[in-house]
């Protein structure tokens, strides 16, 4: 169709595949599988790019159960949900985090984009709402992992990176491979 290959490695607020499949490479690492997990994704989910990609990608897997938590004016796009309804993924929209955590096993934090708002108000009144501390993850299961594309601002407390939960310095790692794991067949080299 194309006579050149293309590859997305993110796009404003809209999508980033490249994310997406080193998020699900880390997942398989870390967890063993993709199949039969309940998957919490928390922050910007209206702008954040790594999270609509993720989403698409995760419905490729069975038994998938999405939870969505965010502020009000940041929730998934309408088209992301709709696409989930298509494929028949099951997900919930919800503001709590503490609500979320006990069945969560993959809990993705993503930051609030400042960049995004159009003055600070607006920005003060969504920020900080939704910030991962020991204490916190009391609550959470001990197999669970963390996740994060970063960068990071306060979401993810740095004294939470010792935990053997963080998973988001690997999936920092994975990120070269999986990438250049895509160049080089884009490349046919594999």
């Amino acid at each position: 169709k194309w006579t050149k290959p293309i590859i997305n490695a993110g796009d404003g607020v809209g999508e980033h595949p490249t994310q997406a499949l080193l998020d699900i490479f880390t997942i398989r690492e870390v967890i063993g599988t993709v199949n039969n997990l309940v998957i919490t994704l928390v922050g910007d989910l209206a702008n954040g790019r790594t999270v609509h990609s993720l989403a698409r990608l995760l419905t490729h897997y069975n038994k998938i159960s999405l939870q969505f938590v965010s502020p009000d004016q940041l929730r998934m796009p309408e088209e992301v949900k709709e696409y989930l309804r298509k494929k028949d993924i099951g997900f919930r929209e919800m503001t709590s985090l503490v609500d979320a955590l006990p069945e969560t096993d993959v809990l993705y934090m993503t930051r609030i984009q400042k960049e995004r708002f159009e003055n600070e108000d607006k920005y003060r009144s969504c920020c900080d709402h939704y910030i991962v501390t020991p204490q916190l993850m009391t609550k959470a299961k001990p197999k669970m992992i963390v996740m994060h594309p970063l960068p990071r601002l306060n979401e993810i407390q740095p004294d939470f990176d010792s935990d053997k939960r963080a998973a988001y310095f690997t999936q920092a790692e994975n990120g070269m491979y999986v990438r250049m794991a895509l160049l080089a067949k884009v490349l046919g080299k594999i």
